[in-house]
């Protein structure tokens, strides 16, 4: 049988909008100004739409050896889907303003806690304006449902096993979502260690969109996964980026590519140099 997409179209969505098991997320963030996307939430949003805040919703605050963006607890997270509306009969649509960016890290955690019925508004905000489709003001009040899930622990990447997987294979299959200026180290700033893992492949994530924004065809995608990863592409493999929240858009798209999921290592590359006695490399991969 194949395998849906976890794409969904701004048309859909419109078609399929007064559908009453229907919850949509805004997940709007900006790194620079975190307080910028609730506001454009609450200034035009797709109707029911509600926001869930990267920082707030979407991760745990850091603490010392971790990434930027760590994993929720489990429990919390759970309770946090739960208020937003969402249950086991819940159909989810998550969008962005930056092509599924940052609402990427929404679809994979729902996944992540078993919540499979969740899809990824393909364009984002911006698509849904092309079309014209109406747009609501204000905050949205939902009622509380009872989310339960559990985690999905082979979804993610721990730092050990890059480490074990480094030292006693020699290889490990790891695609960086990372700009390829920050993956060669030519410029950081964001982080206070410019470079990349040793052996890390570098792939952008916006090699995954059109120019529109849109995402391209899986045969594309499948093609451009294939240069980078060679030709066993049913090979165990893992992703990451900055802080694990722009590397699950390369789960997204290994999905709408047909390929098999790739682990996520959620601490990423702030985490990796949280400890100066891992190695770090320069230059292009």
């Amino acid at each position: 049988m194949a395998r849906s997409s976890p794409l969904i179209a701004a048309d859909a969505l419109g078609a399929g909008i007064a559908n009453p098991g229907l919850r949509i997320l805004d997940c709007r963030f900006s790194l620079q100004e975190p307080a910028a996307g609730r506001a454009d939430h609450e200034a035009a949003h797709i109707p029911g739409a509600v926001y869930a805040d990267l920082d707030k919703d979407l991760a745990a605050p850091p603490r010392p050896g971790s990434g930027r963006h760590p994993l929720p607890d489990p429990v919390e997270l759970a309770k946090t889907f739960g208020e937003m509306g969402i249950d086991s009969d819940t159909k989810v649509v998550v969008y962005d303003d930056s092509s599924g960016a940052v609402a990427a890290r929404a679809w994979w955690l729902l996944r992540w806690l078993g919540h499979d019925k969740v899809s990824l508004l393909d364009g984002g905000f911006a698509a849904w304006q092309r079309l014209q489709m109406p747009v609501e003001k204000g905050g949205v009040r939902v009622r509380a449902k009872d989310f339960a899930g559990a985690p999905r622990e082979e979804m993610v990447l721990e730092t050990h096993e890059i480490v074990a997987g480094r030292e006693y294979s020699g290889e490990l299959l790891l695609v960086d979502a990372r700009d390829a200026e920050r993956f060669c180290g030519a410029s950081e700033p964001i982080d206070p260690v410019a470079g990349h893992i040793p052996g890390a492949i570098n792939l952008p994530f916006a090699e995954n969109l059109e120019a529109s924004g849109l995402w391209k065809e899986p045969a594309e995608l499948r093609r451009i996964w294939s240069m980078v990863l060679g030709s066993d592409l049913g090979a165990s493999w893992g992703v990451m980026c900055g802080s694990g929240v722009t590397a699950c858009h390369h789960v997204v798209s290994a999905l709408v590519a047909g390929l098999r999921e790739p682990r996520l290592y959620v601490g990423s590359w702030s985490e990796w140099i949280s400890d100066p006695e891992r190695p770090v490399a320069t230059g292009a991969s």
